[in-house]
């Protein structure tokens, strides 16, 4: 097998697109008894970002792992997003990330060089995290995968769960969405002029900056918005507290190019999934193109944050200060379900 050819070429889906289905996952997870560990302070019932296990009244260990096969063909750059999106989920708890181990898996035949970026890519996230990459595990197989299993830190009262949100909240999103839509494009050969370098650069930002503005703010709840969408992740933001979210539309940030891509009908293999596990639960009233950029697979996406709104203009000035995207894309009331309009 040439260096030269694409590692995009070797796999069926890239990034968070190729995440089982949310619907399915529910259905599997459902038959697992949670275990009755007065310590696990967050394990699968609910499930979160990332597993949570309290080691003393200071201290609590964030375990979370992801990997997925490659969304670009550049080995370095799929490193580097494949590392910030695994990360990304110990900053969506709260924590801190201390250690990294990767996940890897790739065909014999592909040049060692090829590995060594795609270590390398990964190695300067995880540095620029604040941790370490200390080791991994290595298969072979048809299909390059990659990823990271990561350990952080979090303190065991200042855990950011999914299911804190509360009627009068302000909701915010601190990147812009449309990295399945450009990277779809891509692959059709239609993505616009400088469509995807924007969406790199989008998928390697860590959600570091934007988690350490937010912490002294005190969020209820947060989650990062990655392969189940914006409305699939605003679902389980909605369905763990007990709670409405509303979302609006024209709020939405997106990506360059990538609203013009779903006017024009591009769709990737995961909106039908995110659509089967959200879609009964979303009333929409917006336009078939909003829809499709909400229900869009994101890959190292941004923060969604519910805030009380006494101190969303604070945040929301703090954000931007730092130069930081601080969308307010919508609000949570009294009810269930999201209302998309």
């Amino acid at each position: 097998m040439e260096a030269t050819v694409g590692l995009t070429s070797l796999a069926r889906a890239g990034g968070c697109a190729a995440k089982y289905s949310a619907a399915r996952l529910e259905t599997l997870l459902a038959g697992l008894a949670p275990a009755e560990v007065e310590d696990l302070l967050v394990g699968l019932d609910p499930a979160d970002d990332a597993a949570v296990y309290r080691l003393d009244d200071e201290r609590a260990i964030v375990f979370t792992v992801d990997f997925f096969p490659p969304l670009v063909d550049d080995p370095r750059t799929f490193g580097a997003i494949a590392a910030t999106n695994a990360l990304n989920d110990v900053f969506a708890m709260g924590g801190t990330p201390l250690l990294a181990l990767s996940v890897m898996a790739f065909p014999e035949e592909l040049p060692v060089e090829v590995l060594g970026e795609v270590l390398a890519g990964a190695d300067e996230r995880v540095r620029a995290a604040g941790a370490i990459l200390a080791g991994g595990h290595t298969i072979r197989d048809t299909e390059p995968k990659y990823g990271l299993a990561v350990v952080g830190l979090v303190h065991p009262e200042r855990i950011w769960p999914k299911a804190g949100a509360q009627p009068g909240d302000v909701l915010f999103l601190t990147k812009r969405l449309g990295t399945g839509l450009v990277l779809q494009a891509q692959r059709d050969g239609v993505s616009p002029e400088g469509a995807l370098e924007a969406a790199v650069d989008s998928m390697i930002a860590l959600n570091r900056a934007a988690a350490d503005a937010i912490r002294p703010f005190e969020p209820n709840a947060v989650t990062d918005v990655t392969g189940f969408g914006l409305l699939g992740h605003a679902h389980e933001l909605a369905s763990r507290s007990g709670v409405r979210v509303v979302i609006d539309a024209d709020a939405l940030p997106s990506l360059p190019g990538a609203f013009d891509l779903a006017s024009d009908g591009v769709r990737t293999g995961g909106d039908a999934r995110n659509r089967e596990f959200a879609g009964p639960h979303v009333e929409s009233y917006a336009a078939a193109a909003w829809e499709a950029l909400a229900y869009d697979p994101q890959t190292a996406g941004g923060l969604l944050v519910s805030m009380p709104s006494e101190r969303a203009p604070v945040l929301e000035a703090t954000l931007a200060s730092e130069g930081l995207l601080a969308a307010r894309i919508g609000r949570v009331e009294e009810g269930s379900g999201v209302l998309f309009h």
